[in-house]
């Protein structure tokens, strides 16, 4: 039997959800535990416990609503993906995954169908990285450790603030770590966030893997001179050494690491005068691969490329690492539910990796998972223009409800 949502149920749910954090311009901010995503969140429990379903937040202030089994000691499948969200975003990043995943619990419960297992629709903690990035789901994973806590990517001190304010404690954090023999898998629904289903004409995306990112400060350093009455064969400028490097990313990448991607997002030069030479040069570099030992080389690549720049232009340079996240490859049996429940539905679907990271990327580290990805108009996200036809939405939370009744299924 193939199920389907309730199209005006779900429909009315992420346009009431929309509104929380709703901007002028179409889109929302819903930054970690602002005012916006608190509401956002209590919510959501409230559309589960009108629905009869159990209510759960966790010591890393992770959001559930459970279905639960007959049986107590059933292990849980869980679904969902976060509704926090970057300045001003889209609507659809995210909270789409966690409003689908609420709608195949109350699906399940609508028909009466008795799994072997739980089931619990997640909304993790900070998966945009105000904080962090991903901390509510690494927390789970048992990965979030001393060091990440140390160096968030917001500063340590909003991390230690912000939790102090919503009641967690570090402690606690680390403590939310899910037993995986408790677990059956995870699934998560998102929006592509890139053209590749669109251009192809194709329904739905079964992911095979989700992209590793690392991360730098590179900090180029000469001097700081007269612009006026220092000759341009005489000067240290950083900015011109930081120029040189932003192109030599793109050739190097193109060059020698294709399907690998690397930008440079921040790039500030001090003292920031027009009439003084820069005599340094910040900025942020960040390269992804679907592969460790590509990965690996990237980041040398990217280093050498950096030192030769400097030693061009006569300037020193300093690397510092900020993070990095391994790829992590999705199950082949929880992709092949996704692809059945798509064949059943008459959908066409393509495999694809992910470009982004997502919290499916922690919980792959303790527990089979796999994502299915709806086609982003344009292949724009993060950007109040996201768009994602709604039929498509409805295709994707099909794919989800079927290959979770029939992974649950196959549990008992």
């Amino acid at each position: 039997m193939t199920l389907h949502v309730d199209s005006h149920r779900l429909r009315t749910d992420f346009e009431a959800l929309s509104g929380f954090g709703a901007t002028d311009d179409g889109g929302l901010e819903r930054t970690t535990f602002s005012e916006a995503h608190l509401a956002a969140r209590a919510w959501f429990h409230e559309r589960g416990r009108a629905a009869g379903l159990e209510t759960r937040v966790d010591s890393a202030g992770n959001h559930s609503v459970v279905l639960p089994a007959r049986d107590v000691g059933a292990r849980t499948l869980m679904l969902g993906s976060h509704l926090d969200s970057v300045r001003r975003a889209g609507r659809y990043d995210g909270a789409l995954g966690v409003v689908c995943a609420l709608e195949v619990l109350r699906c399940v419960g609508d028909v009466g169908l008795d799994l072997p297992v739980a089931l619990e629709a997640v909304d993790f903690t900070d998966e945009e990285g105000t904080l962090a990035g991903c901390l509510g789901s690494l927390a789970v994973a048992g990965a979030l450790d001393e060091e990440i806590l140390a160096a968030p990517r917001g500063g340590r001190e909003l991390l230690v603030s912000e939790l102090a304010r919503m009641g967690l404690t570090e402690e606690g954090m680390i403590a939310a770590r899910r037993d995986p023999g408790t677990l059956l898998g995870y699934l998560e629904l998102h929006i592509e966030q890139g053209p590749v289903l669109e251009r192809a004409g194709i329904d739905v995306g079964i992911v095979t893997g989700i992209i590793g990112a690392a991360s730098f400060r590179v900090v180029f350093e000469g001097e700081a001179r007269h612009a006026g009455t220092t000759p341009m064969d005489a000067r240290r400028d950083a900015a011109v050494g930081a120029a040189a490097f932003v192109l030599g990313v793109r050739e190097t990448v193109i060059r020698d690491f294709p399907g690998c991607v690397a930008t440079v997002g921040d790039v500030v030069t001090e003292p920031g005068s027009y009439n003084v030479v820069p005599g340094t040069a910040r900025l942020r570099l960040e390269c992804r691969s679907l592969d460790c030992a590509e990965q690996d080389a990237l980041e040398q690549a990217l280093t050498e490329r950096a030192h030769a720049e400097a030693a061009a232009f006569g300037l020193e340079v300093e690397i510092e690492r900020l993070g990095r996240s391994e790829p992590s490859p999705t199950d082949e049996r929880m992709c092949a539910a996704l692809e059945e429940a798509a064949d059943a539905l008459g959908l066409s679907h393509l495999r694809l990796p992910s470009g982004a990271g997502h919290d499916a990327q922690s919980l792959a580290a303790i527990t089979p998972s796999a994502m299915v990805f709806v086609p982003s108009v344009g292949g724009i996200s993060h950007d109040p223009s996201e768009h994602t036809r709604w039929e498509d939405c409805l295709n994707g939370a099909n794919v989800l409800l079927n290959a979770t009744v029939a992974l649950a299924r196959s549990a008992g």
